[in-house]
């Protein structure tokens, strides 16, 4: 029998790879269970291990093992010996007839009915239902009558390998599979050099913590009550500022909710202990709503005095339009923007084609070229000209090789923190030296994965064109606007740029087809552009009416 070649035992590796990591770094937090694990799980028998692996790796928490079958394994009854002395897994876990329905065939649970003949004829959920109806309580799998005669097993450790996968990735948004895309090449990631230091918990109760809000997120997604949820959070607080940040946005969806189901007052009373940003301006509108006009007005002065964002000004702007009214006072004469250009086309509607592509395609000329590009263009310049400053190593911002982007990239301290680096990287632009560096990191970081460069739009001929056309002086006022709020302002750049290589120019162009306007992000966008004087335009598009 041919030995089973290393490489098939690549999800192992990648398990011990975690299991060594986080050794290494986290040894200080780990339980004497999670320890005992890791170190037991070196002893036990590679297949066994093996085995264990697989079952992490999939989904759910029970396994027929008829239903297993692993070539590099071979015996599954073999290999769960182990993991079953070990306490791993166990044969005698109860199952309640929703988790039995999961692992079982619809002839299979129609089986267990009083009828099945009958009941084959019925849909899957409707066995179900009258399964669990029939048997409210929780039976091992052997103790249901008429199930088939085989082995079954369940997780013990699903916990515990959790753990594990948060310490290593510092988030359970990120699975498994990060190893396996990566190895394919799928996905590529930028090397920054880590220390041993580099870690995203600094103590066992934050790692307590994260684990409270994801449970609790989790269950506010699967439909739980939001008072039950506020309540297993009543005296939650993190000295950590990401994990704060993350209860904080929490909290902030618990208050939507409320609103969304018309329940003001709780609303009101969440968002006002919430610090989330957005909150005051929901504060604002939730006052103006249920009649409380000073109140609103007061705090929406406050707001002014102090925006947190542009959209929070841009917003409690027009709340205090409305409540000046509402109050007979005086109003303030605002502040003239600059009005933006606009032309209307009438264009023919193709099957297949966006509004903005016909746009870009009536309006484009061979020396004049027009690329949809939206939000991605200027990101992906600002990513290659930043790309030190971006990835520079700095305490808990990279702690696991598989990082598209720095954890702290939305934090407010992300700039402050890299002022020196970014000031750097933006003082190129004073010669011709921004250029050289973009071209730079666009030949040396091809498709390595990052938070602003979108490679599946950048190509040669489109970066050449733009640093060619667009002054560095119009580069640096976006560029520092996106450092100001990268989450807002990432998002709402017109959707065209145009060129005019000949003439060393262009002009942005944000398309609104028929019935479409203009959203706030937008507006921010293209009142910053005119502000600067730089070329941009709206143009509303209507449909040629057939003849």
């Amino acid at each position: 029998m041919p030995i089973p070649d290393a490489a098939d035992f690549y999800y192992l590796s990648n398990f011990q790879t975690v299991l060594d990591w986080v050794l290494a770094r986290y040894r200080d937090l780990l339980s004497d269970q999670e320890l005992g694990f890791a170190q037991g799980f070196v002893a036990a028998p590679k297949k066994s291990r093996a085995l264990l692996v697989r079952l992490i790796m999939r989904k759910g928490q029970h396994f027929r093992l008829t239903k297993l079958q692993y070539d590099e394994i071979g015996d599954i009854d073999t290999a769960a010996t182990p993991l079953l002395v070990n306490g791993w897994l166990r044969d005698d876990a109860p199952l309640y007839a929703e988790e039995l329905a999961t692992l079982l065939l619809k002839n299979e649970l129609a089986a267990l009915l009083p009828n099945p003949a009958a009941a084959r004829q019925q849909s899957k959920t409707t066995l179900t239902t009258a399964l669990a109806a029939l048997q409210p309580a929780a039976l091992p799998y052997r103790q249901w009558p008429g199930v088939p005669d085989e082995s079954l097993v369940s997780l013990t450790v699903s916990d515990i390998c959790d753990r594990f996968r948060l310490l290593f990735f510092g988030n359970l948004a990120q699975s498994w599979s990060e190893f396996v895309l990566a190895d394919l090449g799928v996905y590529r990631y930028e090397q920054v050099v880590l220390s041993a230091e580099s870690r995203a918990f600094s103590r066992r109760q934050d790692v307590e913590d994260y684990l409270l809000l994801w449970q609790c997120r989790d269950a506010f997604n699967a439909g739980a009550s939001v008072t039950d949820i506020l309540a297993w959070l009543s005296g939650f607080h993190s000295d950590n500022p990401w994990i704060e940040q993350r209860h904080q946005r929490l909290l902030f969806q618990l208050a939507q909710h409320f609103e969304r189901q018309q329940q003001l007052e709780q609303a009101l009373a969440l968002y006002q202990r919430c610090h989330h940003t957005g909150a005051r301006q929901r504060c604002i509108r939730l006052l103006e709503k249920s009649e409380q006009a000073h109140a609103a007005y007061a705090l929406a002065q406050q707001a002014l005095l102090a925006p947190e964002s542009e959209a929070e000004r841009q917003l409690v702007q027009r709340a205090v339009t409305r409540l000046t009214r509402k109050l007979n006072m005086q109003k303030s004469t605002p502040a003239t923007a600059r009005p933006t250009p606009e032309q209307h086309l009438v264009l023919p509607q193709l099957p297949d084609r966006s509004v903005e592509q016909a746009v870009a395609e009536h309006l484009g000329q061979g020396s004049a070229p027009v690329y949809y590009v939206e939000n991605t263009l200027i990101c992906s310049l600002f990513g290659l000209l930043c790309w030190e400053a971006i990835f520079a190593p700095l305490p808990g911002a990279f702690f696991h090789p598989f990082h598209s982007g720095p954890a702290d990239l939305h934090s407010a301290d992300f700039y402050p923190r890299r002022r020196a680096l970014f000031d750097r990287c933006l003082a190129q632009l004073d010669s011709a030296q921004y250029q050289r560096t973009i071209n730079h990191y666009f030949q040396q970081k091809q498709g390595i994965q990052s938070p602003f460069v979108c490679w599946s739009l950048l190509n040669q001929p489109l970066l050449e064109t733009a640093l060619r056309c667009i002054p560095a002086a119009h580069l640096r006022y976006w560029f520092q606007r996106l450092l100001g709020d990268i989450k807002a302002n990432r998002a709402g750049m017109p959707d065209l740029i145009q060129f005019w290589p000949a003439q060393q120019r262009y002009r942005m162009i944000e398309v609104k087809g028929p019935g479409d306007r203009l959203q706030d992000n937008q507006r921010r966008w293209l009142a910053f552009c005119a502000e600067h004087q730089m070329p941009v335009e709206v143009c509303y598009v209507q449909w040629q009416q057939p003849a």
